[in-house]
C-alpha cells in the first residue's frame, strides 16, 4: 500500500475513533436522544477536533515513513489528541453530576459546563499547535529525503 494511501486511511480512522469515543461516552453519560441533540449543537467543534486528530495521525504516519526512530514526535500527538478528547467530552461533563453526586465533582463539572466553548477553542488550538510542529517536521524530513535520493 503506497505510503500516502496509508497514513490518510489511518487519519481517518483516527477522526471516525475519536468520533465513536465521544459518542459511546456521551451515551454512556445520558442517552441517545441526549447525544444527538448535543452533537447537533456542538458539531463544528467536533468535528473540528476530531479531523484535525486525524490529520495529525496522518501527517506522524507518514513522518514515521520517512524517518525512522520519529518517537518524539509521536508524544505531541499524543499530547494533542488527548487535548481534542478532552475538549469533545467536556461539552457534556456537566451532565455526569446525575452519575457523581460528590461536591468536589459536582463543583468540576459544573466549572466545565461553564467553559466548554472554551474547552473546545483549546483543544482546537492544541490541534493546530500539533499540526504545524508535524507539519514543519514533515517538511525538513521531505528535504533531507530529497537530498539523499539526489546523491544517490
Amino acid at each position: 500500500m503506497h505510503p500516502t494511501l496509508r497514513a490518510s486511511l489511518a487519519g481517518l480512522a483516527a477522526t471516525v475513533a475519536l468520533l465513536a469515543l465521544y459518542f459511546g461516552l456521551l451515551t454512556l453519560v445520558s442517552d441517545w436522544q441526549f447525544t444527538r441533540e448535543q452533537f447537533a449543537e456542538f458539531w463544528p467543534y467536533l468535528l473540528t477536533l476530531a479531523g484535525g486528530f486525524g490529520v495529525q495521525i496522518a501527517l506522524y504516519f507518514y513522518l514515521r515513513h520517512l524517518v525512522s526512530g520519529a518517537r518524539a514526535h509521536g508524544k505531541v500527538v499524543a499530547a494533542s489528541g488527548t487535548a481534542s478528547t478532552a475538549a469533545m467530552v467536556s461539552c457534556c461533563t456537566h451532565y455526569l453530576v446525575n452519575l457523581l453526586p460528590i461536591l468536589g465533582a459536582t463543583g468540576l463539572a459544573a466549572l466545565v459546563a461553564q467553559y466548554q466553548i472554551e474547552l473546545f477553542w483549546v483543544g482546537i488550538g492544541f490541534n493546530a499547535a500539533g499540526i504545524v510542529y508535524i507539519g514543519t517536521k514533515l517538511a525538513s524530513a521531505s528535504k533531507e529525503h530529497a537530498k539523499c535520493l539526489a546523491a544517490t
